[in-house]
């Protein structure tokens, strides 16, 4: 390679560090849209408008929610955001649901090559809730009624492979008992069909189901953490109310489409992590039961590529199938 094609490779590269850096400076200029891949009124919309109030006043821009749920375990919103313009501009809420599709679905989009992480924003455990129509106040009278009528009593869901699937399904075999599953396009639809008494039972995030316990319209009967979580002190944990060793977590964190200018994934970790780090926000976190997450982005596309890994054992040997 001669000289002077040296220089101009040198000089491309150093003009291109030079635009990169301008645009991460002037970043956003506009709204971000941050899309949510699954209805209103689930986990992923509860934490994503959280954090998308206030990311927007960081960025000083706006940061518009857009819900894109259609069933198949947010796939539909994942694959608009996988393909948009790799500018900063589109932004992905994801969850565990992220790491369990692509072993239940043939994904229009790669759920690792096709994304640039951007930072972890919290974890939250799952609570089981009834309706207080059914005549069950603890774990163990739960499973007694499960005994007593296999495969009769329901239990809802945010879909085929969602966590409140995955976390139904860990009950039913730590706990031998046969539970009848009722899958929605969203954990929002199922909560309705819950809280209106159709569905009796569901195994829900506890970020997403705290004030309808708080209302009394659903009763907890245990939580899906290691230890009694500080929201529900009086509840117990699934563990210790009958079924020993049961434990379901879930995650949500922030990706953009592969290809992002690093600047800009730097940036908005950069006002994700002070975010995550107000007063106001670990607050709002902690009152529904959850608690924010930090690594770094690289740290973070570790965690998820073990995720995947994880939910890949999980879904064969539990024969769980899209449907």
């Amino acid at each position: 390679m001669s000289r002077s094609h040296t220089t101009l490779l040198a000089a491309a590269g150093m003009l291109l560090a030079l635009t990169t850096a301008a645009a991460a400076q002037e970043y956003p200029s506009k709204p971000v849209r941050l899309i949510i891949p699954f209805p209103p009124g689930g986990s992923n919309d509860v934490v994503g408008r959280l954090i998308a109030t206030h990311l927007g006043e960081r960025l000083g821009k706006q940061v518009v929610v857009d819900n894109r749920g259609a069933g198949a375990g947010g796939v539909v919103g994942s694959e608009v955001a996988a393909h948009a313009p790799r500018d900063g501009y589109t932004l992905l809420i994801i969850s565990l649901a992220h790491a369990v599709n692509p072993w239940l679905y043939k994904l229009p989009y790669d759920p690792i090559k096709s994304f640039t992480p951007v930072a972890i924003l919290a974890s939250g455990p799952n609570v089981v809730v009834v309706n207080p129509e059914l005549p069950v106040h603890s774990v163990k009278e739960l499973l007694a009624a499960a005994k007593e009528k296999p495969g009769q009593l329901q239990y809802a869901s945010a879909g085929v492979g969602s966590f409140q699937h995955l976390g139904g399904e860990l009950f039913k075999l730590m706990a031998g008992v046969n539970l009848l599953h009722v899958p929605f396009k969203g954990g929002g639809p199922a909560m309705i069909d819950v809280v209106g008494g159709h569905t009796k039972v569901m195994f829900s995030s506890l970020v997403q189901t705290t004030p309808h316990i708080r209302s009394g319209k659903l009763r907890a009967l245990g939580t899906g953490g290691s230890a009694r979580n500080p929201v529900l002190p009086e509840v117990p944990t699934i563990a210790e109310a009958g079924v020993p060793g049961y434990e379901a977590v879930n995650w949500w964190g922030v990706v953009a489409p592969a290809g992002t200018p690093a600047a800009i994934i730097d940036k908005l970790h950069q006002e994700i992590t002070a975010v995550q780090n107000s007063d106001e926000v670990k607050k709002q976190f902690a009152s529904e039961g959850a608690q924010a997450v930090q690594m770094s982005s690289a740290e973070f596309a570790a965690f998820i590529d073990k995720e995947m890994k994880k939910w890949e054992r999980v879904v064969k040997e539990g024969g769980i199938k899209a449907e």
